[in-house]
């Protein structure tokens, strides 16, 4: 698995949110900052979403990024846990309670520089798969 300085940089996002209880899939093309802000990384995400029925909208989200002996703390803005990316083999999971919703994260770093999320979100009105394929700009 990388090290925390190994993403500083710029990342193209492919994103496919494949909804389960619509039978809809939504994509999301962007760009991924991340730069050095003292502790660690801040995660910057910018880019369109396009949802169906729906006009493309802006869409954006950031993190902070924690380097830590066993890996890499991911947290919200706002300095709350979010979920962990662990050492050692190239495909990591997690997965974080957030009120009645389970979030399930799948890393894989298997082609690095290249690499992908997963995310397997369910709840009361959740259902969802989404697929992020970062590659270095």
């Amino acid at each position: 698995m990388p090290q925390l300085k190994d993403f500083e940089g710029r990342w193209r996002i492919a994103r496919r949110i494949e909804d389960e209880w619509m039978g809809t899939t939504g994509l999301f093309e962007g760009v991924a900052r991340l730069t050095p802000d003292g502790r660690g990384l801040a995660y910057s995400e910018v880019g369109e979403l396009w949802l169906p029925q729906e006009a493309p909208m802006a869409a954006r989200r950031g993190y902070l990024w924690r380097e830590e002996p066993d890996g890499i703390a991911v947290f919200y803005q706002d300095g709350r846990a979010f979920h962990r990316i662990k050492a050692g083999a190239p495909v990591v999971r997690d997965w974080h309670i957030c009120g009645e919703d389970a979030y399930d994260v799948t890393y894989n770093f298997t082609h690095w520089p290249a690499w992908r999320m997963i995310w397997k979100v369910r709840g009361p009105r959740k259902d969802y798969v989404s697929i992020t394929d970062f590659a270095r700009l």
